[in-house]
Parts: structure tokens; sequence; C-alpha cells
């Protein structure tokens, strides 16, 4: 599981001035943040914005920012880079789509094409305890690096099919392959992501 002490001291080194503390504390949220972006972003963007560079955008800020955070808790420090996250999303849903013509037609749902769960509903909801929140946290990110050690087919087939929702013939279309070998390649990407967050939690 991710260390939080770990993530703690980086924390209260970074707000002490340490930017390499700050630095190696962002690089390993890049992969939750970059999950959480590709989320947020409208599907008519996926083509124009990269996810990756909306993170970047995140973390020039919040190295910029960092001494207005007031926080002083890991999890608050990530609720933190989430609204900034957010809030870089929606200004690129501002600049690339509110300034065209909008209509009920070209409307697209960032919602699951289905009613099966996510693999992963990153950001925790602010109903639940700091408790649960945190160990939910910890989890999200600890999840999303697991994803980033896969190998590239089986985790873009893995996002797209539980992050994105998107059904067995989209995502043989959007990665040129057949069904049958998206349906291989999603159980051998969930056997070894099991296989990896098994692995790590026993040896964490």
């Amino acid at each position: 599981m991710v260390n939080r002490t770990r993530h703690q001291q980086l924390l209260e080194r970074a707000q002490a001035a340490d930017v390499e503390a700050l630095g190696e504390l962002l690089e390993d949220y890049r992969a939750y943040l970059t999950v959480l972006a590709q989320r947020y972003l409208d599907t008519r963007l996926r083509g124009r914005l990269d996810a990756a560079d909306i993170v970047q955008v995140t973390f020039l800020e919040a190295q910029r920012d960092l001494p207005n955070f007031r926080g002083h808790q890991i999890e608050e420090l990530l609720g933190w880079l989430r609204h900034i996250l957010r809030n870089n999303v929606s200004s690129a849903h501002q600049k690339h789509l509110y300034t065209q013509k909008r209509s009920a037609g070209r409307e697209v749902s960032n919602s699951p094409s289905d009613s099966r769960p996510a693999l992963t509903d990153l950001a925790p909801s602010e109903t639940t305890s700091p408790s649960q929140r945190m160990m939910r946290d910890e989890a999200a990110v600890f999840l999303a690096n697991c994803l980033e050690d896969l190998p590239d087919t089986q985790r873009e087939a893995l996002r797209l099919r539980y992050v994105e929702g998107q059904s067995l013939k989209q995502i043989s279309e959007a990665m040129n392959k057949t069904e049958m070998a998206v349906a291989g390649l999603l159980k051998r990407g969930l056997q070894a992501l099991r296989n990896k967050m098994l692995s790590d939690s026993s040896s964490g």
C-alpha cells in the first residue's frame, strides 16, 4: 500500500521549502492525477488535449502556490491537487468547447456507458469521514501506480473499459483489435493488476 508516513514526511519537507521533496511527492501522484484527468475530460477533447499535459500544468501551479496551501495532512494535499486539476480541466472545456455553438444533440456524457462498476472511482466523496477519505485516497493512488506498471495495451484496455466505461465493441474499434483480443487483454490485465497489488501489498 502507499507509504503514507513517507508522503507525510515529504509534505513537511516541501512546506519547509524543500523543492526536491515536493517534486518527489508530486511524481508519486502523477499516475493518480492522470487517471482523474482522463476521466474528467470531455470525450470531444480526447484527441486535442493530453491528460498528461493538464497534470503537468497542475504540478506547475502546485509548485507555485504551495506557500498558500494551509493544510498539513497528505489527504488535504490530495484534495487541493484535485481542486487545481478540476479547475484546469474546466478551463480547457471553456476554451475548447464553450466558445462553440452547443446543442443538446452534441452533448456527450462522461458517465460509464453501462451499469458495471468502474475500476477506479478515484475521487472520494466529501460525505465520508476523514479516515475513510484517507483510506480511499491511499488505495486510489496505489491502484493508479499499479496500472502504470502494466503493458501499454493492457493498461489502455483497462482504462477504456473501466474508467471510460466503453463496450468491447468500442474498445476493439479504438484499439484496432478484435473483440476477442480485447477480452483477452482485459482478462490478462485484470489478473496482472491483481497479482501486482497483492505483491506490492505483501512487500510494503
